[in-house]
């Protein structure tokens, strides 16, 4: 049986390029996020442990949310590591915004290692009741009668 990994050229390339392994310390793979629909807002969830909340920065520019984070690493002198696993480095996630969401008031908390953005869908694109207002009929005048006239 064969098994195809498209992203195993990728790696390989990133590899080569690099020097070290694609999701080593100096190359993280990605930053894990959850994102999904609560009523008129979404929400995206984006794990940051062990990342300086002055360090995230998250804007909107031209329709795309960009998020990206800093996690420094250990600058402990004379010491044997044993494992280091922890990525360290820079971290982005970039998310196409459609046109039905407020860009304008995203707002953003960081607590416990995760990112909480609240995305707000635009006042123009919420689904909206339409009255339907009742005309009376107006009566109808037939082109075919001839009116009589009095002698």
């Amino acid at each position: 049986m064969l098994r195809f990994d498209p992203f195993r050229d990728l790696d390989r390339m990133t590899e080569q390029l690099l020097g070290v392994p694609a999701g080593s310390a100096r190359a993280p793979r990605f930053m894990p996020m959850d994102l999904y629909r609560s009523g008129d807002h979404y929400v995206l969830h984006a794990d940051l442990p062990g990342v300086d909340p002055g360090s995230v920065d998250a804007h909107v520019e031209n329709g795309t949310l960009t998020i990206k984070a800093e996690r420094s690493g250990r600058t402990e002198q004379d010491v044997q590591w044993i494992s280091s696993e922890r990525f360290t480095g820079t971290f982005m996630r970039q998310i196409a915004l459609g046109e039905g969401l407020d860009a304008d008031a995203i707002t953003a908390t960081y607590a416990n290692g995760v990112l909480t953005l609240t995305i707000p869908v635009a006042e123009k694109a919420k689904p909206r009741r339409i009255d339907i207002t009742s005309v009376e009929a107006q009566p109808t005048i037939e082109a075919n009668k001839q009116a009589e006239i009095a002698p």
